[in-house]
């Protein structure tokens, strides 16, 4: 591999990785070099998965000053990482759950409602609760809190239309769901700390660890 001038940055999760680059020369470089020696063990980098993308704290900037629109966005372990802007000012890659893992798992909800189509509504209840904790668990990432809101309204939707249909009598309507909402379903909130403070060796009043 050539040499770099610049900061590198790698996450790597299975076979998956993101690798970033002060400066777009070594990233080229990388790309070329890593192509070639994937092809000595006949090997090939996915040709849809893979691409050269402007982004980080200067993106947005350096792309307006050639007329180009906002920075492009990538998909990575069931995020889209955009480049964004705290209410400073400051730089900040937000994640959002990607559109595609949420409409395959509300589709999921849906299907699993059909199944439990006529069991008691706390049987129901519990199953949709233990669902959303779940999805809680993996999603619930700083600067995502309305993903994870958007998600809990459409599985409610979908156990409202569920229990109207069962039953041609039944007058169930939004309002009248809330309580079961509210007992079955876990309300949105962040389970996950920013990136600097899951990853911060520090021991409080302590030297670092190294």
């Amino acid at each position: 591999m050539s040499l770099v001038s610049g900061d590198v940055v790698i996450v790597r999760y299975a076979d998956d990785f993101i690798v970033g680059f002060q400066h777009r020369s070594d990233a080229e470089h990388f790309l070329d070099d890593l192509r070639v020696r994937l092809r000595l063990f006949s090997l090939e980098l996915h040709p849809e998965k893979t691409r050269l993308i402007e982004f980080g704290r200067y993106a947005a900037a350096r792309r307006a000053e050639r007329g180009l629109g906002k920075p492009e966005t990538f998909d990575f372990l069931g995020f889209t990482h955009l480049c964004a802007k705290t209410q400073k000012g400051e730089f900040l890659v937000m994640r959002r759950t990607m559109r595609k893992r949420l409409t395959a798992r509300l589709r999921a909800v849906k299907d699993g409602l059909r199944v439990r189509w006529h069991l008691p509504v706390a049987e129901q209840g519990r199953w949709l609760g233990a669902v959303v904790r779940g999805y809680f668990a993996y999603h619930a990432v700083p600067t995502n809190i309305h993903a994870l809101g958007r998600f809990r309204t459409q599985v409610a939707r979908h156990w409202l239309r569920a229990l109207r249909r069962r039953s041609q009598r039944d007058r169930m309507t939004w309002a009248r769901i809330q309580r079961r909402l509210q007992r079955w379903l876990p309300t949105p909130k962040i389970l996950h700390p920013w990136p600097e403070a899951r990853f911060d060796a520090r021991i409080q009043g302590k030297s670092p660890v190294r």
